[in-house]
């Protein structure tokens, strides 16, 4: 990995329904990372990302993925392994799931980075992957420390120029999204 660049920060204070990276994803870097950092929802739900070519007018960019997590429960039980189709995408257009049932809990957050190739690309799909770990319920009121794995590519030779993420339900509460520039 090369040296990263603080390009910008967005920190959310209250609730928002999206946090998105509107400019400065552009030729000037070949890889971009987004690093996520106590990211709390309003609701439980899944933290997801979403790309456009046309500055965030629309985000219906076809996608290719896989997801895997690995989670054990708070009590020290039920220590598991898992890859996740339900969270893959096969050409879909809808978002890609990074984070996994992300807790809305006082103590409960979520933190993480994606990395994005080549978004200026016009000869090329751009490829992505994420890294996430968070406080989180997989039904039945329990708890689990989950850590979350996506990775695919975004199948366009267009130039993609907005990255936004998003709570599949309600708002992010508070955290804070920075992007880097890799040179």
């Amino acid at each position: 990995m090369g040296i990263p660049t603080l390009i910008t920060t967005n920190t959310i204070t209250s609730g928002v329904a999206a946090s998105a990276f509107t400019s400065s994803i552009d030729s000037t870097y070949d890889e971009y990372m987004f690093v996520f950092t106590d990211i709390h929802p309003e609701t439980e739900g899944v933290f997801q990302v979403k790309f456009s070519t046309d500055g965030g007018s629309s985000y219906g960019l076809t996608k290719t993925t896989t997801f895997f997590l690995a989670h054990q429960r708070e009590d020290g039980a039920d220590a598991v392994l898992e890859y996740r189709t339900d969270s893959d995408l096969a050409q879909a257009t809808t978002a890609q799931r990074i984070g996994y049932n992300v807790n809305n809990n006082n103590d409960s957050s979520m933190s993480g980075i994606l990395h994005l190739f080549s978004p200026s690309s016009t000869t090329y799909v751009k490829h992505f992957y994420s890294d996430a770990q968070m406080a989180g319920g997989l039904g039945g009121g329990t708890n689990y420390s989950i850590r979350s794995f996506a990775a695919g590519y975004i199948n366009t030779t267009t130039a993609v120029n907005t990255v936004a993420f998003e709570m599949s339900a309600d708002n992010i509460d508070s955290g804070v999204i920075q992007m880097f520039g890799i040179s």
